[in-house]
């Protein structure tokens, strides 16, 4: 996927931020950001017993999963690890289904710990001060990034 269609995909997805000036590593970390933060909202929601507030924040998670992160896997290059990954998200968005339809704060809660596990991997491998452009890794081979390079 290319820098212009991640940016696209961002956008689709509705999060408001500096997309057009972030390299493909910051996108996705804006993305797995943007999931969890739906995912808050969608919390919140169920506390304040807001049924459409807690869908909308849930639908939003969704998407940005199935069409953010999912949808910027490169399957090719990334091989059992991207599919793994795909997987994960296809799981991802089964359960946050099952917390909008039953308001199961459990459910959601594992999404958030998952995609905070998630984001906590992908923003170990960035180096500290690089220019946009090409993200750089710490001892990760450029074979195993499963996400697209712009």
């Amino acid at each position: 996927m290319s820098s212009a269609a991640a940016i696209k995909a961002y956008n689709n997805v509705g999060i408001d931020s500096g997309v057009t000036s972030a390299d493909p590593h910051k996108l996705i970390s804006m993305l797995y950001q943007g999931a969890l933060l739906a995912i808050a909202n969608a919390k919140n929601s169920i506390l304040r017993r807001d049924i459409p507030a807690r869908g909308k924040a849930i639908s939003h998670a969704i998407k940005i999963i199935n069409n953010g992160l999912n949808l910027s896997l490169d399957k090719e290059v990334g091989g059992d690890l991207a599919l793994n990954l795909s997987a994960l998200y296809e799981y991802m968005s089964h359960r946050l289904l099952f917390a909008n339809i039953n308001s199961d704060m459990e459910a959601l809660d594992e999404v958030a710990r998952l995609l905070g596990e998630l984001k906590e991997a992908w923003e170990s491998i960035r180096q500290p001060g690089l220019m946009t452009g090409t993200p750089a890794v710490q001892s990760v081979k450029p074979e195993q990034l499963v996400y697209a390079r712009g």
